[in-house]
């Protein structure tokens, strides 16, 4: 019986291979220390550790914004979120990856992040050192219509209620735990 490789075959820039669907990331140690590239979909399904940075924004009043995932999203389509972010890509910051992920998904460009929290993930699909941010953002955003299905913004007390009746990826509640407790110190 044939083993399957521990090892993501190597990246071939320029190729339009099905190996190419996937982002290219940095796997990482316990102490969040750089291992080697490796696509996404390789660290996930081998449990490696990875770097992922998500911002939580704010409005004026102080409103955190929700959003639902896009149903065609490959990760966890149709759930909502409390935090807009995604992979860190290889070479950047996570404070970079947290900038860049809100312009993607929420079309906010130039946004300013605040680091909050970093942590070693382990709910979701696979554990990560996730690395919280905050920004105080506009009311009115452009969503990317790939990536977000629905946005609203809410107190922090009809947020509770809201997730208690919907469906949040896995990473939801113990980022917005880690989030509450690092801002209220």
């Amino acid at each position: 019986m044939a083993r399957e490789s521990t090892v993501a075959p190597p990246y071939v820039s320029g190729t339009c291979d099905r190996w190419l669907v996937d982002e290219l990331i940095e796997r990482v140690d316990e102490r969040d220390r750089v291992l080697g590239v490796v696509r996404r979909d390789w660290a996930i399904r081998h449990g490696w550790l990875h770097r992922v940075a998500v911002t939580v924004c704010r409005d004026r009043d102080g409103r955190i914004l929700v959003h639902q995932r896009s149903r065609h999203v490959p990760r966890f389509p149709g759930c909502y979120e409390v935090a807009v972010g995604g992979a860190v890509a290889v070479g950047e910051s996570y404070e970079e990856a947290a900038r860049r992920e809100l312009g993607e998904e929420m079309g906010v460009g130039a946004a300013r992040v605040r680091f909050v929290v970093r942590f070693l993930n382990r709910s979701g699909l696979s554990p990560h050192w996730l690395a919280v941010h905050e920004a105080v953002v506009p009311d009115t955003l452009a969503p990317s219509a790939e990536e977000v299905a629905w946005h609203g913004w809410l107190e922090e007390s009809e947020l509770f209620a809201f997730m208690r009746r919907q469906a949040f990826t896995p990473d939801s509640r113990p980022m917005l735990d880690r989030y509450l407790r690092a801002t209220r110190q």
